[in-house]
Protein backbone atom coordinates (compact mmCIF):
# COMPACT_ATOMS: atom_id res chain seq x y z
CA UNK A 1 0.00 0.00 0.00
CA UNK A 2 2.80 2.10 1.09
CA UNK A 3 4.48 1.83 -2.19
CA UNK A 4 1.53 2.33 -4.31
CA UNK A 5 0.94 5.49 -2.79
CA UNK A 6 4.27 6.66 -3.46
CA UNK A 7 3.97 5.55 -6.90
CA UNK A 8 1.36 7.64 -7.29
CA UNK A 9 3.24 10.47 -5.74
CA UNK A 10 5.87 10.38 -8.03
CA UNK A 11 3.49 10.37 -10.98
CA UNK A 12 1.22 13.10 -9.83
CA UNK A 13 4.23 14.88 -8.57
CA UNK A 14 3.74 17.34 -5.65
CA UNK A 15 3.32 21.30 -5.02
CA UNK A 16 2.70 23.24 -7.76
CA UNK A 17 3.30 20.51 -10.43
CA UNK A 18 0.57 18.61 -8.51
CA UNK A 19 -1.69 21.71 -8.91
CA UNK A 20 -0.57 22.25 -12.33
CA UNK A 21 -1.48 18.68 -13.85
CA UNK A 22 -5.00 18.80 -11.37
CA UNK A 23 -5.57 22.16 -13.10
CA UNK A 24 -5.25 20.39 -16.59
CA UNK A 25 -7.41 17.16 -15.44
CA UNK A 26 -10.28 19.40 -14.86
CA UNK A 27 -9.80 21.64 -18.04
CA UNK A 28 -9.55 18.36 -19.45
CA UNK A 29 -12.93 17.62 -17.80
CA UNK A 30 -14.66 20.46 -18.72
CA UNK A 31 -14.09 20.41 -22.21
CA UNK A 32 -14.87 16.89 -23.06
CA UNK A 33 -18.25 17.56 -20.85
CA UNK A 34 -19.03 20.75 -23.20
CA UNK A 35 -18.05 18.80 -26.08
CA UNK A 36 -19.79 15.95 -25.94
CA UNK A 37 -22.79 16.62 -23.57
CA UNK A 38 -25.58 19.00 -24.51
CA UNK A 39 -27.50 18.98 -20.95
CA UNK A 40 -23.97 20.30 -19.77
CA UNK A 41 -23.66 22.99 -22.52
CA UNK A 42 -27.41 24.22 -22.18
CA UNK A 43 -27.11 23.97 -17.97
CA UNK A 44 -23.43 25.95 -18.69
CA UNK A 45 -25.29 28.64 -21.15
CA UNK A 46 -28.08 28.96 -18.49
CA UNK A 47 -25.73 29.56 -15.65
CA UNK A 48 -23.49 31.86 -17.82
CA UNK A 49 -26.93 34.04 -17.93
CA UNK A 50 -28.19 33.64 -14.58
CA UNK A 51 -25.36 34.42 -12.67
CA UNK A 52 -25.05 37.70 -13.39
CA UNK A 53 -28.80 37.81 -12.52
CA UNK A 54 -28.36 36.44 -9.08
CA UNK A 55 -25.91 38.76 -8.13
CA UNK A 56 -28.03 42.26 -8.90
CA UNK A 57 -31.29 40.47 -7.32
CA UNK A 58 -29.48 38.55 -4.60
CA UNK A 59 -30.05 41.51 -1.51
CA UNK A 60 -27.11 40.35 0.86
CA UNK A 61 -24.30 38.08 0.58
CA UNK A 62 -26.08 35.37 1.81
CA UNK A 63 -28.58 35.48 -0.90
CA UNK A 64 -26.17 36.03 -3.34
CA UNK A 65 -24.21 32.64 -2.57
CA UNK A 66 -27.76 30.76 -2.65
CA UNK A 67 -28.87 32.18 -6.08
CA UNK A 68 -25.60 31.67 -7.44
CA UNK A 69 -24.24 28.45 -5.30
CA UNK A 70 -27.00 26.88 -6.82
CA UNK A 71 -26.50 27.64 -10.36
CA UNK A 72 -23.03 26.12 -10.08
CA UNK A 73 -24.70 22.96 -8.18
CA UNK A 74 -26.47 22.03 -11.27
CA UNK A 75 -23.11 22.21 -13.46
CA UNK A 76 -21.74 20.30 -10.48
CA UNK A 77 -23.95 17.70 -10.31
CA UNK A 78 -24.20 17.27 -14.26
CA UNK A 79 -20.66 16.51 -14.49
CA UNK A 80 -20.97 13.64 -12.34
CA UNK A 81 -23.51 12.87 -13.81
CA UNK A 82 -21.49 12.42 -16.97
CA UNK A 83 -18.71 10.78 -15.23
CA UNK A 84 -21.20 8.17 -14.26
CA UNK A 85 -22.59 7.85 -17.89
CA UNK A 86 -19.25 7.30 -19.01
CA UNK A 87 -17.93 4.95 -16.48
CA UNK A 88 -21.12 2.49 -17.03
CA UNK A 89 -20.64 2.69 -21.10
CA UNK A 90 -17.01 2.00 -20.58
CA UNK A 91 -17.50 -0.80 -18.61
CA UNK A 92 -20.16 -2.42 -21.24
CA UNK A 93 -22.22 -1.40 -24.11
CA UNK A 94 -24.80 -4.32 -22.96
CA UNK A 95 -27.96 -3.78 -21.32
CA UNK A 96 -27.41 -4.60 -17.74
CA UNK A 97 -30.10 -3.51 -14.82
CA UNK A 98 -27.67 -2.12 -12.33
CA UNK A 99 -26.14 0.08 -14.96
CA UNK A 100 -29.31 1.24 -16.05
CA UNK A 101 -29.82 1.83 -12.46
CA UNK A 102 -26.75 3.99 -11.98
CA UNK A 103 -27.84 6.28 -15.16
CA UNK A 104 -31.00 6.28 -13.93
CA UNK A 105 -29.63 7.52 -10.40
CA UNK A 106 -27.36 10.18 -11.58
CA UNK A 107 -30.04 11.60 -13.98
CA UNK A 108 -31.85 11.89 -11.07
CA UNK A 109 -29.24 13.50 -8.65
CA UNK A 110 -29.49 15.83 -11.36
CA UNK A 111 -33.44 16.47 -11.76
CA UNK A 112 -33.21 17.16 -7.55
CA UNK A 113 -30.76 19.63 -7.92
CA UNK A 114 -32.46 21.38 -10.63
CA UNK A 115 -35.46 21.26 -8.35
CA UNK A 116 -33.62 22.85 -5.42
CA UNK A 117 -32.06 25.59 -7.94
CA UNK A 118 -35.50 26.67 -8.86
CA UNK A 119 -37.00 26.14 -5.38
CA UNK A 120 -33.76 28.92 -3.84
CA UNK A 121 -34.43 31.00 -6.37
CA UNK A 122 -38.44 31.35 -5.40
CA UNK A 123 -37.52 31.54 -2.04
CA UNK A 124 -35.02 33.98 -2.15
CA UNK A 125 -36.67 36.31 -5.00
CA UNK A 126 -40.35 35.87 -3.91
CA UNK A 127 -41.73 37.98 -1.33
CA UNK A 128 -42.90 36.16 1.84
Amino acid sequence: MENMQHDLQKRNGRGIRRLVRAWKSSFAGFKAAFKQEEAFRQELLLCVLLFPVALLLGGTGVEKALLAGSLLLVLIVELLNSAVEAVVDRVGLEYHQLSGQAKDMASAAVFLVILQAVVVWCLVLIPA
